[in-house]
Order: C-alpha cells, then structure tokens, then sequence
C-alpha cells in the first residue's frame, strides 16, 4: 500500500504510532518523499515531537510516506510510493500527509504524527475518513521538523476517533488537557462555496446534533486563501528551491518550485496585510461563538487514475489553508455522503482552545451513521 517509507519498531508497547518522513527520528534520514534526498545522513536526534511519544510509552511503527516535500494536495508521489486509500482506494489520499492518513484508516497506527502546511492534515483526513487535527500555531513544537522556518506549518494528529484525537494530543502535547462538557454550544456556520451535495450532508449532521447554528461571514476568506498560497511557495522555495540543481525532484513538485521562485516581495507584503485582515475577522466571529463550522472540502476528491495522469487540484485546499493563515486550530470531522463519497466537516476554534475542538468533535462524533469500516492487516 505504499504507506511507509521506512519500518521502525522503537519504543514502549503502547498504542502504535506513524511519524511522516518530515519528522527527524534519530538513526533514520529524513527524506520528505524526495528522491534529491535519498543520500541524506541519518538525524542525529529525534524531533521534539518524536521525544513525546516515546516518553509516552507508544510505540513508533514506521515513518509515512508523503507528497514530495509536502508540497501537493493529491499524496501521488512516483518516486516514493503513492499510499492507496485504504476506505476509497479509487480516489486519491489526499496530501500531503497521505500516509499518515491512510496509516491510520488501514489500522497499522492508533494515531499518527502529520503537519500541515495548506491543509495537509485536514484534506487527508477528510480524504480518507479520519479525524485530523491542525493544532494552533506554534501550539505543538517543530523542533526537528522540515522545513525548520515556516510561519504557516503545524504539527498534528489523525486517529479513528475522537477519543484517540485527544489521547495522541495528550501525548504529544504536556498542556493538553481534557474538556469538560459543554454547555451552551452555538456553533458559526460559515458561507463558503462547495459541492451543494457536500453542504447538505454537512447541514445533516448539523441538524441531527441539536446544536444551536448561527450564519457567520468571513469577507476575506478568498483573499485568505491566495495569501496562503503565496506565503507557503515563498517559504517553500527558501526551504527547497536548491534541490532542484539535482534534477531529482518530480515534476509536478519541480514546476510549483520553479514557479514559486517568482514570488516577489510586494507579494508577501500584501499577503501579510491579508493575514491581519482575516485573522481579525476570524477573532471577531469567534467571540460570538464556541466554534466555526464548515466543510473540509468544497468538491470531492478527484479519482486516483486522473491524479496519476498528472491531473492537480490546489483548489481542494481552499477552505482550510486560510486558518494556516490565521494560526487558528481546525480540525476535521469524517464525513459521508448518502452515496457514500468522503468529505469532512472542520471546525475552527480560538487560538489555545485545541481541547473544546476535539470535545467539539466527540459530541459531533456521537452523530455521525455508524459506517462498518473495519481494518486488516497489510
């Protein structure tokens, strides 16, 4: 299934857990699924998240094969392996935390360890039908993590549950606490262009839930969005762009590359401006309420056969990268249509409140139809 990249058995004899190939871990190189890094030297130490798990007492099972520098929302890569989608294996996994996405949906971790960049952990998830949580910025370190300066990527989590979501953040996470239940739920939907079929299943569940709703407007959610992808190909480019003198990065990495050279400083100045703009107006809206909600995706995954023609899709991004953006957590929900096609809902909390998005999700959770997915070995 292409999952792993690397085997590894180290650790205590506690629930399973799968880092992505951007992750250090002493004694094995980190390779980020590139094959300009093949002959990279072995990490000298673990990444401060690896630390935490094993302190823990989990057990690391191997590290996760990826899209190509975590740089793609499809989790193809030609050269490293593509991981099959274990629950829709037609359709792509997701990136660009695929494996660590499908880790988990095929049973071969209890949680595993991804980061999200533009919705690299919530995509996958929502791809293939896990929970996936994008903490805080800053709230989980990087210390040990590729690439080493970023101000939009995040360390998180995917499990089968919501349960497990919160046990893998106590894990990795000392502060990370458990919630109470709510009180007083009133949830922001926010409009958003998507599949009507996807904002239906979503209004659904919603309404299923008993939860008190409330419509909620972000002006500069678009805006958000291209300032995204405007900051993430100008710290990808300084992260990566030498690799290209190898000639072995992959295509469609090496053409996001090449044209991420281009971004220009006024570029950045204004995404910047826009980052203020729409964090401002997420702060504002979520002090009328416990959590925005909204779908992961705003169309469905594109076949796993036009992916391997070379079809690409950023779009897939647009409603989670602008809370890279902003540094709000996210997280999301696994959902299905009525015939039976993976989407996912997000919610979005305040910076800091990781632990009412989970308990969020657990109430959520109780909702959902149960689907029958169970896992083999592999």
């Amino acid at each position: 299934m292409s999952i792993f990249s690397q085997r590894i058995s180290q650790g205590g004899d506690g629930y399973r857990v799968a880092v992505k190939d951007t992750v250090d871990v002493q004694g094995f190189p980190t390779i980020a699924g590139c094959q300009a890094l093949e002959d990279a030297a072995p990490a000298q130490e673990n990444a401060d998240v690896v630390n935490a798990v094993l302190t823990a007492g989990c057990q690391l099972v191997g590290k996760t094969n990826l899209h190509e520098l975590a740089y793609g929302m499809t989790g193809v890569n030609r050269w490293a392996g593509t991981p099959v989608n274990y629950h829709y294996p037609d359709l792509i996994p997701g990136g660009s935390s695929s494996g660590s996405a499908v880790a988990v949906a095929a049973g071969q971790a209890d949680f595993s360890i991804g980061t999200d960049t533009g919705g690299s952990i919530r995509v996958p998830a929502a791809c293939c039908g896990v929970y996936g949580l994008k903490p805080t910025f800053g709230r989980v370190s990087r210390r040990g993590v590729l690439p080493a300066e970023t101000t939009l990527d995040c360390v998180g989590v995917f499990a089968d549950s919501a349960e497990m979501l919160i046990t893998a953040m106590q894990a990795i996470d000392s502060a990370f606490a458990t919630t109470s239940h709510l009180k007083h739920i009133r949830l922001g939907l926010v409009d958003v262009d998507a599949d009507p079929v996807i904002s239906e299943t979503l209004a659904a569940l919603l309404s299923r839930s008993d939860v008190e709703i409330t419509p909620v407007a972000l002006p500069a959610f678009a805006e958000a969005f291209v300032a995204g992808m405007v900051v993430i190909n100008a710290e990808t480019w300084h992260a990566c762009g030498h690799l290209l003198e190898t000639g072995k990065v992959g295509e469609d990495v090496a053409l996001r590359l090449a044209s991420a050279a281009g971004t220009t400083a006024d570029q950045l100045s204004e995404a910047e401006a826009v980052r203020e703009r729409f964090t401002r107006q997420v702060d504002q809206a979520l002090q009328q309420v416990t959590a925005l909600v909204l779908p992961t995706l705003p169309s469905f995954p594109m076949s796993l056969a036009d992916a391997l023609a070379g079809k690409t899709d950023l779009s897939i991004s647009a409603l989670v990268r602008p809370f890279n953006l902003s540094g709000h957590p996210a997280l999301s929900v696994p959902l299905e249509t009525r015939d039976q096609r993976p989407v996912g809902l997000q919610l979005v909390g305040r910076k800091g409140e990781d632990e009412i998005l989970c308990e969020l999700a657990r109430l959520l959770s109780e909702f959902l139809p149960n689907q029958n997915k169970n896992s083999v070995e592999y």
